[in-house]
């Protein structure tokens, strides 16, 4: 494990502490988790954008053509 030293305006501190305080866990564990969120989110988007790139609507109807048409158990159905 690292340590790194961060400087907050006072707000984002006590907000952070707040949110702490309301999950029952520390400010470093909700810090690394927010963290962790962000850099999941950000490569995430740096996967899915190239792929996005190469997308094809005839591809998808085809693929959608595929699936086959049945009505969805009343359980599963909007």
């Amino acid at each position: 494990m690292s340590t790194i030293s961060v400087r907050l305006p006072d707000s984002l501190h006590a907000a952070v502490r707040e949110l702490a305080r309301q999950e029952n866990t520390s400010i470093n564990h909700l810090i690394t988790l927010a963290l962790a969120e962000k850099i999941s989110a950000l490569m995430t988007e740096e996967y899915i954008t190239p792929r996005a790139k190469r997308a094809s609507k005839r591809k998808f109807r085809a693929a959608l053509k595929k699936v086959a048409d049945f009505e969805p158990e009343p359980w599963d159905r909007l």
